[in-house]
């Protein structure tokens, strides 16, 4: 799974380019975010408005990210699309993760 990432003050914005977040990127996923983490970028956006299809294997990463992090920083998500927020509603992960509409808005909430 290719990430694209960008720093903005002191968040790190990260936008996968994949449009799926399943089983077959998962772990991929997992790991570039853990190397990302353990850089020292504790304050991230996870940006996924490219991502239109999301299982519990795709999920299953994004938490393992969370803590990743742990209590030294935080990782909140923007841009869900419905297909994709729905899922997140459905396993409850909306009251796990801060979800934002859009990466300035996370940006913002992470910088203030």
């Amino acid at each position: 799974m290719q990430l694209q990432s960008e720093k903005i003050g002191s968040v790190l914005v990260v936008k996968p380019f994949d449009r799926r977040m399943d089983a077959s990127v998962a772990v991929d996923f997992k790991e570039k975010m853990a190397s990302l983490i353990n850089e020292g970028h504790d304050l991230v956006v996870l940006d996924m408005e490219g991502v239109d299809f999301i299982d519990s294997s795709g999920l299953g990463a994004i938490v393992s990210s969370l803590k990743t992090i742990g209590r030294k920083g935080d990782l909140v998500i923007s841009g869900l699309q419905q297909t994709v927020m729905s899922m997140f509603k459905l396993t409850r992960m909306d009251r796990v993760f801060r979800i934002f509409q859009n990466r300035d808005e996370a940006v913002a909430a992470l910088s203030g």
